[in-house]
């Protein structure tokens, strides 16, 4: 029997990066697919067979080339701008397309012709906690606050039509805060990561509330091996979307100063204060929410759990961000 093709869209970036790494330990087909070429981080010759393809997914006609063949498809493109944030205005069509629109181009892709008999291909989609009111379990949300929010819903329910018409086999894995250090030449742009830099070089850490609002903040690598577990079960998580977090509402306030102290104990200086600050024109409702997800259900199918606690994986992100190992610690 032959090896699956698992076809990698975004692997070069942050998430993607370390799907990659993860897959390339098993007994698979393994294609990458990104702006530049992408090969599998870590020691040793990878167990997947490795086909590296240098792809704009932003250019007409290119998908459907990039995922040909594939039995599984893991989707982490999303739009970034040239200031490494997801952010997208309302009315931005570049963004709208390469967020949700390029599901649905995916979903035209892989349509299985009736003559092959070939099952579906499973697409696993990297959606976001925040696409729906259901942030902190049992309240009352008020729905998608931003457009990069909204073009991830749509996209979900892209892939639920599309999974109801047996296109494909779609699952969305709705993630929170994802951080940590990832293979180069991939970098975490995140808050986490992001206040860790200014810790490591002596700034102090600003936030834009009281550091009451919580996060669940969840590790790079059990972000990867959710995808994994999710190509593992994609049959019985099929036609829904999934949670996938650590669980904890954190307040970020008490995420800083867990990072200031990490900071301090390794390089030897004081811990960098936490201010509070002014927020800036563009921020929005997303920002001041509150995040926990409940990633029970997506548990109870697959068995993943996050493995890295909080502490643990703030000290590996600031022990990799301080050596500029670029995450090898994940290798």
């Amino acid at each position: 029997m032959s090896r699956p093709l698992i076809t990698v869209l975004g692997a070069s970036g942050f998430i993607g990066s370390c799907v990659v790494a993860e897959l390339a330990r098993r007994p698979v087909r393994l294609r990458t697919v990104a702006r530049r070429p992408t090969v599998p981080a870590g020691t040793g010759r990878p167990v997947a067979d490795v086909e590296i393809r240098a792809v704009d997914l932003s250019r007409p006609g290119r998908l459907a080339e990039a995922v040909t063949g594939s039995d599984a498809v893991v989707h982490l493109v999303a739009h970034v701008d040239g200031a490494g944030t997801w952010r997208a205005a309302d009315g931005d069509t570049a963004a709208e397309r390469l967020n949700a629109g390029l599901v649905q181009e995916l979903a035209d892709a892989l349509r299985p012709a009736p003559a092959t008999g070939r099952p579906p291909a499973v697409v696993v989609f990297a959606s976001t906690a925040t696409a729906a009111a259901d942030t902190m379990p049992g309240s009352a949300g008020t729905g998608p606050a931003t457009a990069y929010e909204r073009h991830k819903l749509v996209a979900e329910r892209v892939l639920v039509d599309a999974t109801a018409a047996g296109a494909l086999r779609g699952v969305s894995l709705r993630l929170p805060t994802v951080f940590g250090p990832a293979p180069a030449p991939a970098v975490d742009r995140g808050v986490v990561s992001a206040m860790a830099r200014r810790a490591l070089d002596g700034t102090p850490i600003t936030m834009w509330h009281d550091g009451t609002v919580r996060r669940d903040l969840l590790y790079v690598r059990d972000a990867a091996t959710a995808f994994t577990a999710a190509l593992d079960h994609a049959p019985a998580l099929a036609g829904r979307h999934w949670s996938v977090g650590s669980g904890r509402g954190t307040p970020l306030g008490d995420v800083f100063r867990i990072l200031a102290a990490t900071v301090a104990s390794r390089t030897g200086r004081p811990p960098v204060p936490v201010r509070q600050v002014e927020p800036p024109a563009f921020a929005s409702a997303a920002d001041f929410r509150d995040v926990r997800v409940d990633h029970a259900p997506f548990r109870s199918v697959t068995g993943w759990a996050p493995r890295v606690p909080l502490h643990e994986a703030v000290d590996r992100t600031v022990a990799a961000l301080a050596a500029d190992t670029h995450g090898k610690d994940l290798l």
